[in-house]
């Protein structure tokens, strides 16, 4: 069936909504996507046909006859995603709902002569591995900054990348759509298309943990700012004269209570020996050592000061706190709780602040939704890779594989 570039751009929302949200009537589709009944008839009669949605049980109606739901197919297609740290790449194949099928964690070493040629690698193994035939392209999300999605061009301390042409690199490698950006970047996409960001129009999503970093969502969109380095709330200036920092400053916040800082101020304290990371701290204050519960309550003092100056900032609906740090969220949330609603201004001290559990995969679950959130990227911030991803997603209805580009 051939479809109009309206149609086209319907066909993949639609798949994508499914999948997010779970199943849909055609009403329902239609108002939430904003388009005419007829277009969502036409869409999801191709889809049917194609075998990549099905029609469930009817929902109740106020009147009428019941509206019959449809769900997403398992042949729907998925997306590689994958999470770039200085030492190790974890890698999942996501399907079109967002669950991970499928994870992978392989050593790396990013500051080594080569590292592009070894992430090909790891991404080739990973990818002749997979579930589904039917693979819609590659997000890629990395600790530092990134001139465009589409583009892919990496500026990265952690990584010691210095305008690394990741995304033109992987594309040549794989003929598939690649998308790049920031890892907090890709959780807030994440939250938005699945998590607890969903329904909500402005959104600060935070992560603790190696880092200290901030996705901000704006108008139901995640706001990458002119060079795509929004939301560094890490090198948010806090000690003066504080630790130096891996940006150069001294005293930033990452500096403070990221992981690194923590264990250096537990070392310091006695609490922890020079061996021992940031575990051991945590596992110290969970068997009641008061010197390593007084280091994370005031690394969650210092958070909560600091996220009160951003809520101030940008007066959001929900605070999202994920990140590996959150192992220890117990002890920082009497330091953040206080130190938090005493600063933010009394007009916002409702504000809600949820805490996630994590999971390794997490980070690369993001970098997934990279590509999964093309369809809803009203702002064009994908550009011609979202348009390619798009492209996939009309044509997965094809007996070809769309592990190649055709």
């Amino acid at each position: 069936m051939q479809f109009s570039a309206k149609a086209d751009m319907t066909r993949s929302a639609v798949l994508t909504f499914i999948g997010g949200h779970g199943p849909a009537s055609r009403t329902d589709l239609a108002r939430v996507l904003g388009v005419s009944p007829a277009l969502v008839t036409q869409v999801t009669k191709g889809l049917l046909d194609d075998g990549l949605i099905t029609e469930l049980e009817s929902s109740p109606s106020k009147g009428g006859r019941p509206a019959r739901l449809l769900g997403l197919a398992s042949a729907a297609g998925s997306v590689i995603g994958a999470k770039v740290a200085a030492d190790h790449v974890t890698v999942v194949e996501a399907g079109i709902d967002g669950g991970v099928l499928r994870s992978a964690t392989e050593p790396f070493r990013a500051s080594a002569p080569g590292s592009l040629v070894a992430l090909t690698a790891i991404l080739r193994g990973f990818i002749e591995g997979g579930v589904s035939p039917r693979l819609l392209g590659i997000g890629l999300a990395v600790p530092g900054s990134v001139d465009q999605q589409s583009v892919g061009t990496v500026e990265s301390t952690q990584l010691g990348w210095n305008g690394v042409p990741v995304g033109a690199t992987l594309r040549h490698e794989f003929d598939l759509p690649v998308l790049v950006d920031n890892n907090v970047n890709a959780l807030a996409t994440a939250e938005v298309l699945y998590g607890q960001a969903r329904g909500h129009a402005d959104a600060l999503v935070v992560t603790i943990g190696t880092g200290v970093g901030a996705g901000l969502i704006i108008d139901g969109a995640v706001f990458r700012g002119h060079s795509g380095a929004a939301g560094e709330i890490g090198h948010i200036p806090t000690v003066e004269g504080g630790p130096l920092c891996q940006c150069g400053a001294q005293g930033c916040l990452e500096a403070v209570i990221g992981q690194q800082g923590l264990v250096n101020s537990a070392r310091s304290a006695g609490v922890i020996g020079s061996q021992q990371g940031i575990d051991a701290l945590r596992i110290r204050a969970d068997h009641g050592d008061a010197r390593a519960q007084e280091i994370l309550t005031q690394a969650g003092r210092r958070l909560g000061r600091a996220l009160a100056g951003v809520v101030n900032t940008i007066d959001p609906e929900v605070v999202i706190v994920l990140g590996e740090g959150v192992a220890a969220w117990r002890h920082w949330m009497y330091g953040f709780e206080p130190a938090f609603r005493s600063a933010v201004v009394p007009a916002r001290r409702g504000v809600p602040v949820a805490v996630e559990t994590w999971q390794d995969d997490r980070w690369a679950q993001g970098a997934a939704c990279l590509v999964l959130g093309t369809p809803f990227d009203a702002q064009g911030v994908s550009g011609d890779q979202g348009e390619w991803v798009r492209q996939r997603l009309t044509d997965v209805g094809s007996s070809s594989d769309l592990r190649r580009r055709s």
